[in-house]
């Protein structure tokens, strides 16, 4: 039998894409009992963008593909695999990816949803990796796209002033082992965190009524201060344990970006790893929570912005649903 080689892979490009419109605190101000300096304080949400109604998820997640694939340097027929984490498919059925890979014209790549909810990037990053590893891809498009404002209730103040549409795509590709790539990654799951973090209706266990849609089910449904107390120990427990069990410390990190779903969380991980500010990736404030798009759309800021170089340490981590949590740690390999 002949010998199986482990291949390396690395993230290689990356993009993003969000909706013109935007929702500000003060905008929230007029339709739920809230206000900007309270969304602030507890969350660090000014705005988040709301993509038109009977958009899917798949226009902006083709958008932030073809972004990255240009930041690559690949074209769409290159591609061999689509990943979609997302909870805000475009339908049931068929999956997003399908979709996405019929805009882009990636006529050889096949593809599949991956429902992760927050942790969704994170989950889709790990298969990937592990479908190059083991030989049976090259090039991997990973794409969270979200479009939150679909099931989000925006007459319960303690859930629409979280949330916002938009999408992160990287590529990921079979690189040189020399270049770093994607080092480790830890993933959990708890299934006891379900009843505190989820949308009641349109499964199979409640189909879509009549009677479901007059009682609002079809919603996002959060135990807000259960659903704090689990992140933050989540977050910033495995963010800390993907950091010291590679052999590192706070000081190795060239930039930690997590999960955007409220400031205070973000912080509790920052201090578990000792970070300072400019360590950290902040885009909660312009875009809200994104669910599955908020990491890759990060990183895209962050390169935007130059604080990504070739050979930078990276530490990815989220928490959702689920419960969902994770990290990833990685050597910057997209130039």
């Amino acid at each position: 039998m002949a010998e199986r080689t482990l291949y390396t892979a690395g993230i290689t490009g990356v993009g993003m894409s969000f909706p013109e419109k935007r929702l500000t605190n003060a905008d929230l101000e007029k339709t739920v009992e809230t206000d900007d300096q309270w969304i602030v304080e507890r969350t660090g949400i000014k705005e988040r963008r709301l993509a038109e109604p009977g958009t899917g998820a798949s226009v902006h997640g083709a958008k932030a593909a073809e972004q990255a694939m240009v930041h690559a340097g690949i074209k769409a027929e290159d591609v061999d695999l689509i990943i979609v984490p997302t909870v805000t498919p475009d339908m049931v059925f068929p999956a997003t990816a399908c979709l996405i890979q019929e805009m882009i014209g990636a006529t050889r790549a096949w593809g599949f949803d991956l429902e992760g909810a927050c942790s969704g990037f994170l989950f889709a990053l790990q298969n990937a990796r592990a479908q190059i590893e083991a030989g049976h891809a090259e090039k991997v498009l990973v794409i969270g796209t979200e479009v939150m404002s679909s099931i989000v209730d925006y007459e319960d103040r303690n859930t629409c002033i979280l949330f916002g549409d938009g999408a992160g795509a990287v590529v990921v590709e079979r690189i040189d082992p020399e270049l770093g790539g994607i080092l480790d990654a830890i993933n959990h799951v708890d299934g006891a965190g379900a009843k505190f973090l989820h949308q009641k209706a349109g499964g199979s266990r409640m189909p879509a009524s009549a009677q479901t849609v007059n009682d609002r089910l079809h919603y996002v449904y959060q135990e807000g201060r259960d659903v704090y107390k689990f992140a933050v120990k989540g977050m910033a427990g495995v963010t800390a344990e993907i950091v010291e069990r590679n052999g590192y410390s706070g000081a190795d990190v060239n930039l930690f970006v997590p999960h955007q779903a409220n400031i205070r969380i973000i912080e509790a991980a920052q201090r578990r790893v000792g970070l300072v500010d400019s360590q950290v990736a902040i885009t909660i404030d312009r875009f809200g929570n994104t669910t599955a798009a908020s990491i890759p759309s990060a990183l895209r800021v962050a390169y935007d912005d130059g604080r990504l170089q070739p050979g930078d340490l990276v530490v990815l981590c989220a928490f959702g649903a689920g419960f969902t949590w994770g990290s990833a740690l990685l050597r910057w390999t997209a130039r």
